[in-house]
């Protein structure tokens, strides 16, 4: 009786020096991220150390991190290809901007929600005769956008079928080619568009139909082959996803990172030194 009693024992004290579930997350304490570099209001390069990035999307990880205690740390890594290197390869941890693709699934974990939403209008210039209420309005039409934009799978589909569409090398270019008359619409996102119009003089020129053409995610990514990918952290992280929309958070950070890119816009380039 003894024997039992000593060794139920020995089993109570072994699984009170057990590590408590919420230790999980203990053999990661940093992450480094990385994402792309040329998508404002949501990351760009910090115009003040440019091995940095800064945006919506870094203000929103480094907010949900911070409530984990993990430190967090994002960093340029080159164009959005040489980024997406980076994280299959477990050199960098996680993206914070990855658009879902079926052939990232086999080297990336998506943190579901997104962390935020991209929602691409249609911008026309004012006086137009187009009338947009859903994609399938935009047939007949020829229409421009940024070659960096990144739609969702099932919208690059439909406008392959069913729209006539340019890309060109920026928003910039695709807005100028829309003023010109070279095309009837352009496709943008609501925050780059609303900024980069404004920042260009063209505000007044144009005009934007408030029903989103498509609304792609951009989601936590966190590399399979990461030291930090494990069960809790993708919980947690899941968790902190489905908070933040109630929060009220994410508009104020968007529209905080749209005045601050606004403001760089504005700023005059400074001349190289002879």
């Amino acid at each position: 009786m003894d024997l039992r009693r000593l060794g139920g024992l020995s089993v109570l004290l072994g699984l009170t020096l057990m590590p408590l579930p919420s230790m999980a997350a203990g053999k990661c304490e940093r992450l480094v991220v990385t994402g792309s570099p040329d998508a404002p209001p949501y990351l760009w390069r910090d115009p003040q150390d440019p091995s940095h990035l800064i945006g919506a999307s870094a203000e929103l990880l480094q907010h949900v991190a911070q409530e984990l205690g993990i430190k967090v740390e994002l960093l340029y890594a080159g164009k959005r290809s040489a980024a997406l290197d980076e994280v299959r390869s477990g050199r960098m941890d996680m993206l914070a901007d990855a658009p879902l693709t079926v052939n990232e699934l086999e080297t990336l974990d998506y943190i579901h929600p997104p962390l935020l939403e991209n929602d691409f209008l249609v911008w026309t210039r004012k006086g137009s005769t187009l009338s947009y209420s859903q994609p399938s309005d935009l047939h007949g039409h020829t229409g421009a956008l940024s070659e960096r934009a990144r739609l969702t799978s099932s919208f690059e589909a439909f406008a392959k079928e069913q729209l006539s569409l340019t890309r060109m090398p920026n928003l910039t270019q695709a807005f100028q080619k829309l003023l010109l008359g070279e095309v009837e619409y352009v496709l943008a996102g609501r925050y780059a568009g609303t900024a980069l119009a404004q920042s260009l003089g063209m505000a007044n020129d144009l005009l934007a139909f408030p029903q989103p053409a498509d609304k792609p995610g951009l989601f936590l990514a966190v590399s399979h082959n990461s030291a930090c990918n494990d069960p809790w952290l993708r919980g947690q992280l899941a968790k902190k996803m489905t908070e933040l929309p109630a929060s009220g958070l994410t508009e104020a950070v968007l529209q905080r990172n749209l005045e601050r890119w606004k403001a760089q816009l504005q700023q005059p380039v400074s001349t190289p030194k002879q």
